[in-house]
């Protein structure tokens, strides 16, 4: 959802991972854009990445001459935004990933999702990973897909096999996953 708003901001298009990361990857390289990382406390392994959002808000509309108009300067600008933006969010959920890791005495982690196609999250994760004695899986890319869509895929096949839903279900935010 953070990397979709960020590419929307910057005009990227949807979905916002794979755009988002192109850029970056593009970026010669950042010098003086460093956005918040948000930790919301030691050793919570909560995040939030609404800080950062309204960081990259703020950081564009103070710079407007830059990304407005066109031409290699905007293109450049984008650019190492979307760096800086990236390294803020991978460095986070690799932390704390490690850390639920360490504090649950886990010693593999499996990375899921549309997210897991990110090149740089799968370096920061083996990099860390390696350091905290823990084993990092990735499925192959092309498995790595919008969490929206393996849901639906998933929803369908049940259906298919007579799965029906009484669709008298409450949204349970605060759930713990030992109560799951």
């Amino acid at each position: 959802e953070a990397f979709d708003k960020v590419a929307k901001l910057l005009g990227l298009g949807y979905p916002g991972g794979p755009v988002v990361e192109k850029a970056a990857l593009a970026s010669k390289g950042v010098k003086g854009i460093s956005f918040p990382r948000s930790y919301l406390g030691k050793d919570s392994l909560d995040f939030s990445f609404s800080g950062l959002k309204t960081a990259v808000l703020y950081y564009v509309r103070d710079r407007q001459d830059r990304f407005e108009g066109g031409g290699i300067k905007e293109e450049e600008a984008v650019k190492d935004v979307c760096r800086a933006f990236q390294e803020a969010v991978l460095d986070v959920l690799v932390e704390k990933a490690i850390l639920a890791c360490d504090i649950n005495k886990i010693k593999r982690l499996v990375v899921g999702g549309g997210v897991a196609a990110n090149s740089l999250l799968r370096k920061k994760s083996f990099h860390a990973a390696k350091f905290a004695g823990v084993e990092v899986h990735f499925p192959e890319m092309r498995y790595c897909t919008d969490n929206a869509a393996m849901i639906g895929f998933l929803g369908e096949g049940r259906y298919r096999k007579g799965y029906r839903s009484s669709l008298y279900m409450s949204a349970e935010p605060n759930l713990e996953v030992s109560d799951a």
